[in-house]
């Protein structure tokens, strides 16, 4: 007899890893599948940020836009080592937006969401100082600078995941889901393993379509089921060049297209700008950026900085595929980020459920959306409350503000890790960061060196306690490393994992 289940999830992203991580946390019994990676698709291909959503403001989607704002501080107060905030500069270029629409904008965005710890917006002197050395000479005379929110979104889900498996989530990358159908009261998920082929199915109470850009092929291909609502595909390419102004602000430009593009501060040494707004039609894994999406982030960031970027600075791009709720508007960029649910449980049939659309800053809102909506046909949800607006994810379990004495601890307590080593691992793993340094005394006691801080024992860790299987799961999710360690050195890191001993998966450590 296969498990039985109160809740099956379809997708590992920031969505179903979010809703994995509020029901277990009310003693949901709950099963994830995810055919690739966990975030290996749109939720690790976002532009980094936890923001309101400023120009959102203009097409009037206030609900969303406060909901985005009130989640900011939540956010950075539950996961402190991963989110950090930013402060924005937005130069008022002439002819675009008036400065009176781009002030009355900022006093709503200032006031209409709880803001306790971000400071103000204001308005700045772009004519001479910090802010105004990288921007183009004479172009600029007045900005505004505003606060949000950054993100390593990739660890945003893998965090989630990690938290609901230590509450008795059952989570499942590379596996597949097959087939599901409902018998009488329950559903049934037939689920294949994509190294080994093994199929085999699991019960469930109910079930959850998070799928993301495959969440409509899901539903015809695995479910058998027409959506009533409909998923606009939208691609949203970035480039990774190296750093071009030495402060810690990012830049907001306008284009004379309504779009505006974001110039962020990356990784230490890099500026990551994105992101483009186009309809995609194809498979979501192809997505990748394309050299009209490229020329157009280059073009209009050399509109703005006086040194001109070109194609031929990028060390990165990354191209990612989001799944709006169509809303029937012609231009990609005015699409909505909102999200809708929409519920399938007609004449007491186990419950179904779908998601369209979405974002990263709102995933733990939905999340409670969607229990809330599943509350009257699951009895061991009735009487829970939220709660994962209150309690830190691994490793957050410290003062939102105290970042940087939790670094100076760490390279206190380990002196070898004072040459950057000890920010980066703070930075990934927060408190946790002393669950890879263990006892060591020494960076020979970490096991052997990959390249860029990255040593033996973190690469462990992240194969047991985080899913982790391949060389690009860790460079590229895990940590950003992949910008640092060179052909050679990812080639080793690759056939090291292959070839390592002894290492358990999170899945054989939690159903053995």
């Amino acid at each position: 007899m296969s498990r039985l289940f109160d809740l099956a999830i379809i997708g590992g992203g920031i969505n179903g890893c979010g809703i994995a991580r509020d029901a277990a946390g009310r003693g949901v019994s709950v099963f994830l599948c995810e055919m690739n990676d966990l975030a290996s698709g749109t939720s690790s291909w976002s532009t980094k940020l936890v923001h309101g959503g400023l120009r959102y403001l203009e097409h009037l989607e206030f609900r969303l836009v406060r909901e985005a704002l009130n989640e900011r501080e939540v956010l950075w107060r539950i996961a402190p080592h991963i989110i950090r905030p930013l402060r924005f500069v937005l130069p008022h270029h002439r002819g675009l937006r008036p400065a009176w629409m781009l002030r009355v904008g900022l006093f709503i965005y200032d006031h209409l969401g709880a803001r306790r710890l971000l400071p103000a917006s204001r308005s700045v002197d772009l004519t001479q100082g910090p802010l105004a050395r990288p921007l183009m000479p004479r172009s600029f005379t007045l900005g505004f600078e505003y606060s949000d929110c950054r993100v390593d979104d990739a660890r945003l889900v893998v965090l989630n995941a990690r938290d609901a498996a230590d509450r008795g989530a059952v989570i499942r990358p590379r596996t597949r889901a097959v087939e599901a159908f409902r018998d009488r009261s329950e559903w049934v998920l037939r689920i294949a393993d994509r190294a080994t082929g093994a199929v085999e199915s699991i019960r469930a109470r109910a079930l959850i379509n998070a799928a993301g850009p495959w969440v409509e092929q899901v539903l015809s291909q695995v479910i058998g089921k027409v959506a009533r609502a409909k998923i606009r595909l939208v691609q949203g390419s970035h480039i990774v060049i190296p750093r071009l102004y030495d402060h810690d602000r990012a830049y907001v430009f306008q284009n004379t297209d309504g779009r505006i593009v974001f110039a962020i501060p990356y990784e230490d040494d890099y500026t990551l700008i994105g992101t483009t707004d186009r309809d995609y039609d194809g498979d979501p894994c192809d997505v990748a950026a394309t050299d009209e999406e490229i020329a157009y982030l280059c073009s209009t960031a050399s509109k703005y900085f006086a040194q001109p970027v070109t194609p031929e600075d990028i060390v990165w791009t990354f191209s990612g595929v989001r799944p709006l709720y169509d809303d029937g508007v012609r231009d990609a960029k005015a699409a909505t980020r909102d999200y809708v649910i929409e519920l399938d449980a007609e004449d007491g049939a186990a419950p179904l459920l779908s998601i369209f659309g979405g974002k990263i800053t709102t995933y733990r809102r939905l999340a409670e959306a969607v229990l809330a909506k599943l509350s009257p046909y699951l009895e061991v949800l009735q009487g829970k409350r939220s709660w994962t607006g209150s309690k830190p994810l691994p490793g957050g379990d410290f003062d939102p503000l105290a970042f940087e004495s939790l670094e100076e601890e760490i390279a206190r307590d380990y002196p070898f890790t004072r040459a950057g080593l000890a920010t980066r691992l703070t930075r990934t793993y927060g408190t946790l960061s002393r669950a890879i340094l263990e006892n060591a005394k020494s960076l020979d006691d970490l096991g052997r060196y990959f390249g860029a801080t990255l040593t033996e024992a973190e690469v462990r860790y992240l194969i047991e306690r985080e899913w982790a299987q391949s060389a690009e799961d860790i460079l590229w999710r895990r940590t950003k490393l992949g910008l640092r360690l060179s052909a050679d050195e990812k080639a080793a890191l690759e056939s090291w994992i292959k070839n390592a001993a002894g290492i358990s998966s999170p899945k054989a450590a939690h159903e053995r």
